[in-house]
């Protein structure tokens, strides 16, 4: 049996500096950067999302940052398909490191997905047309009749899950709930998860603060920008933290004072879900961003012993 390809993930809240973490790897290996945070994707709001800015970028590729269009979406199953390919497609000497804070999105990688088939486009334009015709509580009204375990898992809001698992009962006769109980085949890849924390009290501070720095370094152009060409507040990148808010500013709804308070609520509220759900496993080896040497060290120990062991 060959040897399964290391991968190292590098995790946690928004703001406790992931990225650093990442170019530090990338200082010491030869490395590529592969992004899984769902917001991260979108190309008009670089800034907003935090993105590497281009001379973070330049130390190593970066891969899966700023390519979506405001008017898209991106699936978990999406997401898996991307981060494989570009994984396999990472030459064998460099080193792929994973790097964000959605944690579906690698839990779904790490552990697998169901292989559910692809879902015909007229099925899932049907159930598009139907959340903008008769309301996300419809649409979840069926799902609790035909997969109300899965409907446990959910939001009747969550317009986005309830319609991908209505999307896949219509186009394959099977509910969520049996195609997750189904085997997953192991991964190719072996992963080293290493978290970057601070406390939420620490932390918030420095997410008020990046805020006012995204500002300076021209958000606000970059929403007005944005809105030119999606003009559509319904559109998937407009729902991101800082992006709904500032759109409120530019609409004049709110001023900028108010909406950096909302953003700043939301920022922090967002870290909180994010250590929640990361605290729940079991497998990371997290890190405070002033240890970046120890983390470096650690990553390069576990390379050398995946390496012997292989």
């Amino acid at each position: 049996m060959s040897q399964r390809r290391p991968v190292i993930c590098i995790l946690g809240p928004t703001g406790a500096g992931k990225t650093a973490a990442s170019l530090g790897l990338a200082e010491r290996f030869p490395a590529r950067v592969l992004n899984f945070d769902s917001r991260q994707v979108y190309k008009d709001f670089p800034i907003i999302t935090a993105q590497p800015s281009p001379a973070e970028q330049a130390v190593c590729p970066h891969e899966l940052y700023g390519f979506l269009p405001t008017t898209e979406t991106t699936t978990v199953a999406d997401f898996v398909d991307m981060a494989n390919e570009k994984i396999d497609q990472t030459p064998s000497g460099e080193l792929p490191i994973l790097v964000g804070g959605t944690g579906m999105y690698l839990k779904a990688l790490t552990s697998g997905l169901a292989p559910i088939p692809d879902i015909p486009e007229e099925i899932r334009a049907r159930i598009r047309q139907r959340v903008e015709e008769e309301g996300s509580a419809a649409l979840f009204a069926d799902l609790e009749r035909v997969d109300p375990e899965y409907a446990k898992k959910t939001h009747p809001n969550n317009k986005q899950r309830n319609g991908r698992a209505l999307e896949v009962y219509e186009g394959t006769g099977k509910n969520f709930t049996w195609w997750h109980n189904r085997e997953v085949p192991p991964s190719p890849y072996v992963f080293l998860k290493i978290g970057i924390k601070l406390d939420l009290d620490v932390l918030t501070p420095l997410l008020n603060k990046r805020i006012d720095i995204m500002l300076k370094n021209g958000a606000i152009d970059e929403a007005r920008r944005a809105w030119e060409i999606c003009p559509d507040e319904s559109a998937p990148g407009w729902t991101g933290i800082g992006c709904s808010e500032l759109l409120s500013f530019i609409k004049g709804d709110i001023d900028i004072d108010e909406a950096k308070l909302i953003w700043a609520k939301n920022t922090r509220a967002y870290a909180k879900r994010q250590l929640t759900w990361f605290n729940r496993e079991k497998d990371i080896h997290w890190f405070s961003p002033d240890e970046p040497s120890k983390t470096v060290e650690f990553a390069a120990s576990w390379l050398a012993q995946n390496k012997k062991e292989g």
